[in-house]
């Protein structure tokens, strides 16, 4: 994972640079899914085991087979996550099969909010979100440390009055 400037500097023409995600959100994620898919597994054992008969438990071993499938895509979907501040726009690229890449100019920032809700204030995690004109621009930065979060809030909003004064 590469970390860039808070300042985002780069060079004319050369490649940006990308921050990756902090590890706590991949944390935070692979926690929900081994409680939720934890709990599945043991109430299905539970309900077939009791219902049906004890050979039908075995059922419950799917869910914890999704567990397994499930903790090796979010650690990919985590490292496909980066985003890079230019002197212009800002970049988020996510996706593993299907790679994404939002650019959004920061002249056209009409908000950039910081959201953090119960489970991501335990974990120490914020998202940064960011609302345009065209929804179709709207982009989010999830599971930022918060203190980075409400920087890049600043800093984007900063450039964003910077850029769009000069409209």
């Amino acid at each position: 994972m590469e970390t860039g400037s808070p300042a985002g500097a780069e060079t004319a023409g050369a490649e940006p640079v990308w921050t990756g995600l902090p590890p706590g959100l991949l944390r935070m994620r692979r926690l929900l899914l081994v409680v939720w898919l934890g709990l599945a597994a043991v109430g299905t054992g539970l309900l077939l085991g009791l219902l049906v008969g004890p050979a039908w438990a075995a059922f419950a071993l799917l869910p914890l087979a999704g567990i397994g499938w499930g903790w090796v895509l979010l650690g990919r979907n985590w490292r496909s996550w980066r985003y890079a501040e230019r002197a212009d726009d800002l970049l988020i690229s996510r996706g593993v099969l299907w790679r994404e890449e939002t650019v959004v100019p920061y002249g056209r920032m009409q908000l950039v909010e910081v959201a953090s809700g119960p489970v991501e204030r335990h974990f120490g995690l914020a998202s940064v979100q960011l609302h345009t004109a065209a929804a179709a621009t709207d982009a989010t930065i999830p599971g930022l440390d918060p203190a980075e979060a409400e920087r890049l809030r600043d800093r984007l909003t900063e450039l964003g009055e910077a850029r769009s004064a000069g409209l």
